[in-house]
């Protein structure tokens, strides 16, 4: 299945569109649980760039991707996309450069991540930071599955000694009363 994104605009502003990783920690339900992987994508950038014979477009400062309760902002982002019947369905997202992923109850960042809006999977690279309140995990990479609400945490291997590093976290224990 794939999600449609309206360039009806971008085409008008662009003269028409001819336009292994070790020590992994399973973390279910901390990924979106509510995503609509139906819903518009809509994208907002300092400027785009279409190469339309690579069926790509660069979106580049300070880049805004919205879809539904998702919000995804980086430097660079580059949409992959394939054209039918005169719509744009996208196929993924490459963003790169103080990536941000947030919900309304998570805020991810990393340094790149990539969006297969076919296979409704997330994967974020580099220096990842999982919040969830005052809950907080570190990683090299997470991968978000959105069909299923399920994420993956993995470390990175020390280059050094080849030996798998760790995957770092600190929960803050309910105030609530116990009964």
């Amino acid at each position: 299945m794939t999600l449609r994104m309206k360039l009806g605009r971008w085409a008008l502003a662009l003269g028409g569109f001819a336009a292994s990783l070790a020590a992994a920690q399973t973390l279910p339900g901390t990924s979106i649980r509510d995503h609509d992987r139906n819903a518009e994508i809509v994208l907002d950038a300092g400027r785009i760039e279409v190469l339309d014979r690579q069926n790509q477009a660069i979106a580049t400062g300070n880049v805004a991707v919205k879809q539904g309760n998702l919000d995804l902002d980086a430097s660079r982002v580059r949409v992959f996309y394939d054209t039918v019947g005169g719509d744009v369905q996208v196929d993924r997202l490459d963003a790169d450069g103080d990536v941000r992923i947030a919900t309304p109850a998570e805020n991810a960042r990393s340094a790149r991540a990539i969006y297969d809006v076919d296979s409704a999977q997330i994967t974020m690279l580099g220096g990842v930071v999982l919040e969830r309140g005052t809950d907080v995990l570190r990683g090299e990479r997470l991968m978000i599955d959105l069909a299923s609400g399920r994420s993956t945490f993995d470390a990175a291997v020390n280059a050094e000694t080849g030996q798998p590093g760790r995957v770092t976290g600190r929960f803050t224990p309910s105030t609530r009363e116990r009964e």
